[in-house]
């Protein structure tokens, strides 16, 4: 859209949006951060089960909630869409936003393989229609200070990131209760899809697109249909190289991400709230900086401003398209 958003509203106060699926990521992270931003208002909800849309719509002061998802795209008082729903639903629901004509964030990871993310990627560029993509980490403080660091040359040259990420069998997984995550047929990564997303996504805007990539996947456990363990190496346009490592029937929680560079290093983690730890000849700097209340504050009132003509927003269609390329790499060696 070239023309500012808020200026083809006829004079509307706020941007009134709508929601499909209000379950854990709605509860906290989310729409409470839409709710707050100046702005913009939550106007309806949908939710397949009845009992449940209306509690979360009563529960967050939400006048309208449904169990129609045409209702809320199609809805003339609804000026644009967040999709909050497991992933194998993104490309539905991403496309009838598209034809409707409306702005949309659809949650990480913007589909379960490239192929679907392509589709909904064109479908909103050729209506030229705002399309954003939920990596809100690309909005935290904590990261930019990272970015900030980098684009300073603290560290020198960069020459290779690692990421490991581990963590034990959850309850539900030991049991062998039902949990879309681990399913192959909504998310073919299992966990990898769920968070090594975030982080791959993250390792593309501190140090710019992959262009190669390779990885091995593996059911080791066998507590769910997905894959378990995932390990993964990729090549940056720029040279950098990088290696990963997740896997979810380890001991422990894990979460360390180390970036080397000739005259130093950056450790942090994309999941947990670890400081952030420079390490240069001059010595070692750690630096705390806590996420919002609502983890997708900054991802949001981007949206805003982006909507409103002040910004381009960092996570759009396009970069998740391209991190969703990088899933679809690592995961052929499957």
């Amino acid at each position: 859209m070239t023309e500012s958003l808020f200026s083809s509203f006829k004079g509307k106060s706020s941007v009134r949006w709508g929601v499909i699926g209000c379950g854990g990521v709605a509860e906290k992270k989310s729409v409470p951060a839409y709710q707050k931003t100046e702005g913009f208002e939550v106007a309806m909800v949908m939710r397949r089960d009845s009992e449940k849309a209306s509690d979360y719509a009563k529960r967050h002061g939400i006048p309208q909630w449904t169990v129609n998802a045409k209702e809320v795209i199609e809805n003339p008082d609804i000026d644009a869409i967040y999709i909050a729903t497991p992933p194998d639903s993104h490309k539905q629901y991403g496309l009838w936003v598209a034809e409707v004509g409306k702005p949309c964030c659809i949650e990480k990871p913007m589909a379960p393989n490239y192929q679907d993310s392509l589709a909904i990627y064109k479908a909103f560029h050729k209506k030229k229609i705002p399309l954003f993509i939920a990596y809100y980490r690309r909005s935290l403080p904590r990261f930019l200070q990272i970015k900030k660091w980098l684009e300073a040359n603290r560290i020198g040259k960069v020459r290779h990131i690692r990421w490991l990420k581990t963590k034990a069998p959850s309850p539900i997984d030991l049991i062998g209760d039902y949990n879309w995550r681990t399913d192959t047929r909504v998310a073919r990564g299992g966990y990898f899809d769920d968070l090594a997303s975030h982080g791959l996504d993250l390792f593309a805007f501190l140090l710019g697109e992959i262009e190669m990539a390779s990885g091995f996947a593996r059911n080791q456990g066998g507590l769910y249909s997905a894959f378990d363990s995932v390990t993964a190496s990729w090549v940056h346009k720029n040279g950098i190289t990088g290696e990963g490592s997740w896997n979810f029937l380890a001991h422990k929680r894990e979460d360390i991400v180390e970036i080397f560079g000739s005259e130093g290093k950056i450790t942090f983690a994309v999941l947990d709230e670890a400081p952030l730890v420079l390490e240069t000849i001059s010595g070692k700097e750690a630096v705390e900086i806590p996420n919002p209340e609502h983890i997708q504050k900054y991802h949001v009132e981007k949206i805003k401003n982006h909507l409103s003509g002040r910004g381009v927003h960092p996570s759009m269609g396009q970069s998740g398209l391209h991190t969703s390329w990088v899933m679809d790499a690592i995961l052929k060696g499957g």
